[in-house]
């Protein structure tokens, strides 16, 4: 498969892409053969890829990181880079290239001492004599020292070496380092295609794919999860159904407190497998006895280990609270389209009879003051309100409204 075809939807940054691809390997190319490089490329050291979430930022990113290190022969006879066969494709795609690094986290942010380990990697040659890419799928969440250690990394880039940023919005990373990137755009893919996507590569059934497509309005990775995830679907169905179960005062605090608990159930499924076997690789690298005694002076590190792992728990509870909100912005959203006589096709066509029922018993103005509640309720998140006062004040709002 090209290195393309994963990214839905984006015709217009998949041809600036493949154009700097293309000058890429025009620049590689003089270099070896000791010949002076074209006067005008579209090639740069650093990019940035904003977009809504869903929208493929990663997979823009990664795409363009297989291309810059396509090794097809075939490109010598005028084939575009990227040709998803050859090692150099392969590599990058799987996350085993000597010379592509992968940055993700799932801890609340990244910090100094990561990004310095990242800006001694970039001043490497690239092992491969292509180029040396480093792909950081959160710049949003580089706190300000990480982000100051970065700047200077892209200000001053080594020869060869790219950085490719992925974050929502160009807002969410700092000034300078955006102001010394390459932007590109990427915009919320049309459902048609995100169904096909699922039906094309994952197999999924073409009526599943599309009630998965449009129920996450084009958000692929939940797409896939959702049409894939029996416990994914469970998780929704009960998130919809909390719109008529606001009428009380108990009804709301009740709705409340089985959101966290099913945010915190999520977090621990995601975490335990993984947390286990970290502890236990830790533990051997460290040289523990069969016994399970630790040797002496491991204590910190130990510590260290189950700090960071605490850390990603809180960040996936906090994710899958953010998705149970978007569910219910989701729902509203449709509760508003009835209500106003428009004639699309509702995002929850699965639950059109919720939908209607809502839409009857309340009037535009109070979904409006439901849907800002939803929102305030994310942005308390952010600046770390305990999740569950936020959100029982969110059902509070929502049976006020």
């Amino acid at each position: 498969m090209p290195v393309w075809d994963d990214l839905v939807g984006q015709d217009r940054v998949q041809a600036q892409l493949g154009g700097a691809a293309r000058d890429a390997d025009a620049l590689v190319t003089a270099q070896a053969n000791g010949v002076a490089p074209p006067d005008a490329s579209r090639m740069t050291h650093a990019w940035l890829f904003t977009g809504p979430p869903g929208a493929g930022r990663e997979t823009a990113a990664r795409a363009f990181a297989a291309a810059l290190q396509c090794v097809s022969p075939d490109r010598a006879l005028g084939a575009e880079p990227g040709c998803g066969f050859c090692d150099g494709c392969h590599t990058t795609l799987i996350g085993t290239h000597a010379d592509v690094e992968i940055v993700r986290t799932d801890l609340l942010s990244i910090g100094v001492k990561e990004t310095r380990e990242l800006v001694r990697r970039a001043q490497l040659s690239p092992a491969g004599g292509r180029w040396q890419v480093i792909v950081l799928e959160d710049a949003d969440r580089l706190t300000e020292g990480a982000g100051n250690v970065l700047l200077k990394a892209v200000e001053e880039p080594a020869p060869r070496t790219v950085w490719l940023l992925c974050a929502p919005s160009i807002e969410d990373v700092l000034p300078t380092i955006r102001s010394r990137c390459r932007h590109l755009t990427l915009r919320t893919p049309p459902v048609d295609a995100v169904a096909d996507v699922l039906v094309r590569r994952d197999g999924v059934e073409p009526q599943a794919a599309a009630m998965a497509a449009r129920a996450t309005q084009g958000h692929i990775d939940r797409a896939r999860r959702l049409a894939t995830d029996e416990r994914a679907r469970a998780r929704r169905a009960t998130v919809l159904k909390l719109p008529l179960r606001v009428e009380d005062i108990g009804g709301c605090l009740k709705a409340a407190q089985e959101l966290i608990d099913a945010a915190a159930e999520d977090a621990k499924q995601a975490s335990e497998e993984v947390d286990v076997k970290e502890t236990e690789d830790l533990k051997a690298a460290l040289g523990a006895s069969q016994g399970g005694r630790m040797p002496r002076g491991t204590a910190g590190a130990m510590k260290e280990l189950e700090d960071k792992q605490k850390r990603r728990k809180t960040r996936t509870q906090r994710d899958s609270l953010d998705l149970a909100l978007s569910d219910l912005t989701g729902f509203y959203r449709d509760v508003l389209a009835l209500q106003l006589g428009a004639r699309s096709a509702l995002a929850n066509e699965d639950v059109r009879d919720a939908v209607e029922r809502t839409a009857r018993n309340s009037a535009p103005e109070a979904t409006l003051r439901r849907i800002e509640a939803i929102l305030a309720c994310r942005e308390a998140l952010e600046t770390n309100v305990a999740p569950l006062l936020a959100v029982e004040a969110m059902t509070m709002a929502l049976r006020a409204g």
